[in-house]
């Protein structure tokens, strides 16, 4: 079954209105919901909802409800994209080798030969989400884990925007803490869970589709001692306070998904909410922080 973006233009504040908006008449289901930036320069933005193609009569009316309760009338007309069934990181990934990064090495089925003895091996097929290890940004990200597991005996892990699961599966390598693996999309959390069971963890890992912070897993699991999220400079800039709210006191965060240009703006982001700021890995063209609340 095709799936469909269901979504409308505006501008960033509209954006937010509308995150809110869909967050409140959807409640806790596992519809993925998100906002996009589509020119920077213009201030043009996307809010888009995430379903099934044969749920479009059924949702379409909600995201008209969500645009009324976010502008106060239905001005902005809700546009309908067909969501191709192409696996592109499939194609992306033909020929890419087995990445080696702190204790890890994240290799996909082929190349199981590869292990060398003391490694943590994570298997990563090609898939429909994100993280296999080839990034900048998730081998900052599994190198930085590496350091401060070897460092700090965190007692639980969050897991933003999991992916792949890489991330989430890296921690419980390291530590048999429990593990929270959140994503926004669907597809995203049945790949990482699929992923976990491959790589023989078969518990530890909890995984929600959770387009916000409003989710009960967060309240479930929560606080947190290690709060990891590689996704992008303006979403991790805007969930700054969230994060905080989140982490514990004198807890670790490790934020990637930032070009080394962004770094800056993204640090004056988690300073003003407390955090301190620990060290910097630079992979790539890309920065992982590490920071201390």
């Amino acid at each position: 079954m095709n799936e469909i973006r269901l979504y409308i233009t505006t501008n960033e504040n509209g954006a937010g209105l509308m995150l809110d908006a869909m967050s409140e008449l959807l409640g806790e289901s596992e519809y993925a919901i998100a906002t996009m930036e589509v020119d920077e320069k213009a201030n043009i933005w996307e809010a888009s909802l995430y379903c099934p193609a044969d749920e479009e009569d059924q949702m379409r009316p909600l995201m008209e409800g969500a645009v009324t309760l976010a502008f106060g009338e239905a001005l902005l007309p809700v546009e309908m994209e067909v969501i191709p069934d192409i696996d592109w990181i499939a194609k992306s990934l033909e020929g890419l080798k087995p990445v080696r990064a702190g204790r890890f090495l994240v290799h996909g089925s082929h190349d199981r030969a590869m292990r060398r003895p003391g490694e943590l091996a994570i298997e990563i097929d090609a898939g429909q989400a994100f993280g296999t290890g080839h990034h900048g940004t998730t081998i900052g990200c599994l190198e930085m884990i590496d350091a401060v597991l070897r460092a700090e005996e965190p007692r639980n892990a969050l897991d933003l925007g999991t992916g792949t699961g890489v991330l989430a599966m890296a921690v419980r390598k390291l530590r048999k803490i429990p593990v929270l693996a959140t994503d926004i999309d669907p597809v995203a959390t049945r790949v990482a869970r699929d992923n976990a069971r491959l790589n023989q963890i078969t518990s530890g890992i909890a995984f929600a589709t959770a387009p916000g912070f409003h989710h009960r897993a967060f309240a479930e699991h929560g606080p947190f001692d290690l709060i990891i999220a590689n996704i992008l400079a303006r979403p991790l800039m805007k969930m700054a306070p969230d994060v905080a709210r989140q982490l514990t006191p004198g807890g670790t965060v490790i934020l990637s998904g930032i070009l080394a240009e962004q770094r800056r703006k993204v640090l004056a982001a988690y300073n003003g909410q407390g955090l301190r700021h620990v060290k910097t890995l630079w992979r790539n063209g890309w920065v992982t922080l590490l920071l201390k609340g």
